[in-house]
């Protein structure tokens, strides 16, 4: 009886508290399917995405430059801007709980880094690609 008093509990703890690690899936379902939206439209025979691309886009080199260049070969590590020095906190959810929370810095985020990386605009594929490969990440 205790053991059953203990669990609904600590259910009904966790199902009310404001933990931001159980609410990421949902903020990351809303966000891969708003790219897997534009993907479609961007590409007709897009099918879904995919975590082993989302990893090899991640440390892809577009010259002396790729996203491990300044946030490490390590998502789950903290890492440091290559022209400023400032650190940048870990990318995987996992790791950083605030990762992939609002949707208006992931866009942003992304829209500054691309450019600084591949000199362009990052396809909504690639985003979700790279979003699917980090929530991916344990």
């Amino acid at each position: 009886m205790y053991r059953i008093s203990a669990l609904l509990a600590l259910t009904a703890i966790l199902a009310t508290s404001s933990v931001p690690a159980l609410a990421q899936p949902g903020i990351s379902a809303a966000l891969l399917d708003s790219y897997r939206n534009t993907a479609r439209q961007e590409e007709p025979g897009f099918r879904d995405f995919s975590a082993q691309r989302g990893e090899t886009f991640f440390h892809a080199k577009n010259g002396d430059m790729s996203c491990a260049s300044c946030h490490t070969d390590s998502p789950k590590g903290a890492g440091k801007h290559a022209k400023t020095g400032k650190v940048i906190e870990a990318l995987a959810p996992v790791a950083n709980a605030q990762r992939l929370t609002d949707p208006a810095k992931v866009e942003k985020w992304f829209k500054r880094n691309c450019k600084d990386v591949l000199q362009r605009a990052c396809t909504a594929r690639e985003k979700g690609d790279f979003v699917t490969w980090l929530i991916s990440v344990k």
